[in-house]
């Protein structure tokens, strides 16, 4: 019984400073290598910080690219999605509402032509990116807001425009932080 317990004290203390001492340090220094130092992506305009390019934004206002709706109003402290599922009345009814908003801020488009992802909020209810459709079916609104040409707008969505990696493996998606962020650096 001694040597058990013995033996499993020792492995407890071995364990112990591993698991939460060494690990947790090479995971810090790894952290330190990568880009904003372990702390996020901070996005800036004009040398102020704006945000933090792994984490969505809220955008409303028709000079901006807006965002994929979030469930938890994009508070990083609560990411979540919705519990409701897909047939639920109040989830169909939260996503019609913002298929007519977003109809009503865009005229023009068709509601087949919304692509999904800007009436259905993702898992996390963070989510910072969009594919370049959900960015491009809003340069019309912003061409107008803004008075910049629409070319110049599907210009810079495509410069923004991360490839999948490899030319395989992912989606092509847009961060819209850093989209609003050059946008705004152009005026």
């Amino acid at each position: 019984m001694k040597k058990y317990l013995l033996t499993s004290i020792k492995l407890t203390a071995v364990l112990l400073v591993l698991l939460a001492v060494l690990y947790p340090l090479f995971l810090s220094a790894v952290g330190k290598l990568a880009r904003g130092k372990g702390n996020g992506e901070t996005v800036s305009v004009n040398g102020k910080v704006v945000g933090y390019a792994n984490i969505g934004q809220k955008f409303t206002e028709d000079k901006y690219f807006w965002s994929r709706p979030s469930a938890v109003d994009y508070n990083a402290a609560g990411s979540a999605g919705s519990n409701k599922g897909p047939t639920n009345p109040d989830y169909l009814k939260t996503v019609q509402d913002r298929i007519d908003t977003f109809l009503v801020h865009n005229p023009g488009v068709k509601k087949e032509d919304i692509p999904a992802e800007l009436v259905t909020a993702s898992g996390s209810g963070l989510d910072p990116d969009l594919s370049p459709a959900g960015a491009k079916i809003q340069v019309k609104r912003i061409a107008a807001a803004r008075h910049i040409s629409e070319d110049k707008l599907n210009a810079l969505v495509d410069e923004q425009t991360v490839k999948p990696l490899l030319g395989m493996f992912g989606p092509a998606k847009v961060n819209v932080l850093k989209l609003n962020a050059t946008l705004d650096e152009m005026q």
